[in-house]
């Protein structure tokens, strides 16, 4: 059989890292990148490396190639580009872009015209430019052969402005667009291009964010965490859909559309870690936007 090849773009840690892990998994060859290596440390200033998560993926069953790579910066990826032609003969099966590094940019709280206009700019040309940089060089080995696949990751599936600021609002439904975009410019490779979104996301910053671990993350339900953080979900989950999407001999049939982590979820039967099913997006519907006491609704219908 032969190897399949995947790149993320974005693969530190997050989803990204989950992500590259699933495909390992699949027993493929995955191009682990990022700005953190052991050596040197990016702005985010995490102590999560592409060598941790290469390694990661060797231990699933794959074979974890950690490639150093500034998405903001032409020649990193020409360089990564250059690496992939000599290692795997050029090719690449599915292209994951997950590159975000907005989070010490983004202003939640105050109006956009008191905010800092350098870390809007900022934000925004970490989280689209570098999506853009990165389909440039790279596409051209996903379309060398029909059946390739190209997963954009953004945060929402739908692009009504649910607050988060301006900033943030473009880079989200930005990264949706050119998932659209790919949906219909791949097609006529016959490649597949589309976006995916994970839900109320335990990732190690977030878990930092609230003070508490993976084991002990339900201590900050309703105190360190809004109660919706009892809907929320490992990076693990969107992981899982985007492998089951990877192998997925239909997926066409997703060309431009936008699925969340509980839509895949429910597509193909799949669970988080510990078993649950975290719907995140139910319990929007049925309790956040119904209007309905978010503090007295049964979060154990929603997982």
């Amino acid at each position: 059989m032969e190897q399949k090849v995947a790149v993320v773009a974005g693969a530190t840690r997050g989803c990204g890292r989950a992500i590259a892990v699933e495909l390992g998994r699949l027993g493929w060859t995955v191009f682990v990148t990022g700005r953190t290596t052991r050596e040197h440390q990016s702005p985010m200033k995490r102590s999560e490396t592409i060598e941790d998560t290469a390694e990661l993926v060797d231990a699933a069953g794959g074979r974890g190639i950690a490639v150093r790579t500034d998405f903001t910066v032409v020649s990193d990826v020409d360089a990564l580009k250059t690496r992939i032609e000599s290692e795997v003969d050029g090719r690449i099966d599915v292209l994951v872009d997950d590159v975000w590094g907005g989070d010490q940019y983004a202003d939640f709280e105050g109006a956009y015209w008191d905010s800092s206009l350098d870390d809007a700019l900022t934000l925004v040309h970490n989280a689209i430019d570098t999506h853009l940089i990165a389909l440039h060089r790279l596409l051209p080995l996903v379309v060398r052969r029909e059946g390739g696949l190209v997963i954009e990751v953004t945060d929402g599936d739908h692009d009504e402005y649910v607050g988060a600021g301006i900033p943030y609002f473009l880079a989200k439904c930005g990264i949706r667009a050119i998932g659209r975009a790919l949906g219909a410019e791949l097609k006529k490779y016959g490649c597949v291009g589309m976006t995916v979104t994970p839900g109320f996301l335990r990732s190690e910053a977030m878990l930092d964010h609230f003070g508490v671990t993976e084991e002990t993350w339900r201590d900050a339900v309703g105190k360190s965490a809004p109660v919706d953080f009892a809907i929320s979900e490992t990076p693990a989950l969107l992981g899982r859909g985007v492998a089951k999407l990877a192998t997925d001999p239909e997926v066409a049939r997703f060309a431009g559309k936008t699925l969340a982590s509980w839509t895949l979820m429910n597509e193909y039967g799949l669970t988080d870690v510990d078993g649950s099913r975290p719907d995140f997006g139910k319990w929007m519907a049925e309790v956040r936007d119904a209007g309905k006491d978010e503090a007295t609704a049964d979060h154990s219908l929603y997982r």
